[in-house]
């Protein structure tokens, strides 16, 4: 079943502030609505709109100013969220948009988690978008470093990857493997050449004795 509504705030695939819309009863009554984006549009409420319309636009404009001066600050802004994850990379649950929410109000900006998108959810460590709409007609994209601690976050900050990182861990640790092994081999065959040296110097020294005698 449809009904009609007027909207008082732009919504996104719908319609701007003061349109009347027809929509799906169950989309308006579960959220247009009760998020108080739009009014039914019965006759009274219509005149009631166009009676504040001046005063709803004045308000629209300036929060769409504050959003755009807050979008600035927010603009190309990365901010560390860390987890636990395998070696693989693969986290121990998930990153949620409260999680996101939370790790740009640490950093002093004022962001609500129902503002924040996941274009999906994210299970992996490394960088990741996320979307927040700050009004109506404000959205602003910001990073996520999800890392398992501050120094593989500054790393992947510098673009190497958990990939790259686990490489290059791996690789660290069997060069240090082969240190050890070359150390022990030369010890090895310190031990030999002594040993050999020393078989080598008793025959001279029976000759000599002999020699004596």
């Amino acid at each position: 079943m449809a009904m009609n509504v007027i909207l008082l705030e732009r919504v996104s695939k719908l319609g701007n502030m003061g349109e009347v819309v027809t929509v799906k009863e169950g989309y308006a009554r579960n959220y247009l609505l009760p998020q108080k984006k739009a009014l039914w549009a019965s006759k009274a409420n219509v005149d009631a709109f166009e009676a504040q319309k001046a005063n709803l636009e004045a308000r629209n404009e300036e929060t769409k100013q504050e959003a755009q001066a807050l979008a600035e600050q927010l603009e190309g802004q990365q901010f560390v969220v860390i987890r636990a994850a395998s070696d693989g990379g693969a986290l121990y649950g998930s990153v949620s948009t409260r999680d996101v929410a939370e790790a740009a109000q640490e950093q002093g900006f004022d962001v609500d988690r129902r503002q924040v998108a996941l274009g999906a959810p994210i299970k992996d460590l490394g960088l990741h978008k996320a979307t927040v709409t700050l009004h109506p007609e404000v959205e602003v994209e910001i990073e996520l470093n999800v890392a398992r601690s501050p120094e593989e976050a500054e790393l992947q900050k510098q673009g190497k990857s958990i990939q790259e990182l686990a490489a290059e861990e791996e690789a660290a640790a069997e060069f240090e493997i082969q240190e050890l092994f070359d150390d022990i081999g030369a010890a090895q065959l310190d031990e030999t050449e002594t040993e050999v040296e020393q078989r080598t110097d008793q025959p001279a020294v029976q000759e000599k004795s002999d020699l004596q005698d």
